[in-house]
């Protein structure tokens, strides 16, 4: 699931591969770039900016992306074999003399003047992963709409940019609270500690090969937030308790043992504890 972490993971090897060498093939596979041709360019710089990819190539050209639900930027070796998905899912590749970036299933890949940049990145609020962050910024447009469900606020990237799905529903546990409860319901000192716990998850995780929310320095969050961490998990948590809530449809919760419900809405699936949580629910 792309979110912040996994979007910034992401730019780093895209930018450890591609940056500071001239492209020796290029390849876009949408209609409207069929015909452009970024050979003998060279890349500047890959930079992530919420959800977004910006890379940067020589002449003042951004190829911007976003991985959506299921994208994906994967790296190669020069002639080695690639694995991440059927040739008609690849909509752009990126060749130099050592490596080759193939992005799948991208959903969004448009190429604009750098100068441009801000027409397709311009909206977002405060990344919370970004030189940009404002913690208060993030909290007054997170209030904004006091009817507003929180997870719906928390995924707005107008807000503030890089929580996804899963990072909705963990913080929502943490804050104790179901992902429906308005907004304007929020004790002030409980939205404050939200938005200050998501900047503290995305760091954690920025440069962890799996996603966790249960470990170590994230159970620090969550004491602060009023839950606190899994008995079972001192030190590193197992596999199936990497996250409190997210993706454990019917396990048991990691703090009250109650069996953790799920609903899909509007393709997303959302977890909850029906005990810990309070709050509105379908």
């Amino acid at each position: 699931m792309p979110e912040g972490d996994t979007v910034l993971q992401t730019a780093r090897r895209l930018h450890t591969a591609l940056a500071g060498q001239l492209l020796t093939h290029s390849d876009l596979r949408v209609p409207r770039l069929a015909t452009v041709d970024l050979t003998g360019r060279g890349v500047l710089d890959v930079t992530p900016r919420g959800k977004h990819l910006l890379t940067r190539i020589e002449g003042g050209l951004t190829l911007h992306s976003h991985l959506r639900m299921d994208g994906a930027w994967r790296i190669y070796a020069a002639g080695e074999r690639r694995r991440g998905g059927p040739a008609h899912e690849i909509r752009a590749i990126l060749a130099n003399a050592t490596h080759t970036a193939v992005g799948y299933r991208l959903p969004v890949l448009d190429l604009l003047r750098t100068r441009d940049e801000e027409k397709v990145v311009g909206h977002l609020g405060p990344d919370l992963l970004g030189p940009d962050w404002d913690a208060d910024t993030a909290l007054r447009n997170l209030l904004a709409d006091p009817d507003r469900p929180l997870g719906e606020a928390l995924l707005d990237q107008r807000n503030l940019a890089g929580i996804g799905n899963v990072f909705k529903c963990e913080l929502c546990f943490m804050a104790r609270v179901t992902p429906w409860l308005p907004v304007g319901d929020l004790p002030a000192t409980t939205a404050a500690r939200l938005v200050s716990t998501a900047k503290q998850l995305l760091e954690a995780n920025r440069d962890r090969p799996t996603r966790t929310t249960t470990g170590p320095t994230p159970a620090v969050t969550a004491s602060r937030t009023g839950v606190p961490a899994p008995t079972r998990t001192p030190g590193r948590p197992r596999p199936q308790e990497n996250l409190y809530v997210y993706g454990r449809l019917r396990r048991s919760c990691l703090r009250c043992a109650t069996p953790i419900r799920k609903v899909v809405e509007a393709d997303r699936p959302t977890y909850w504890c029906p005990h810990c949580q309070t709050g509105p629910t379908p």
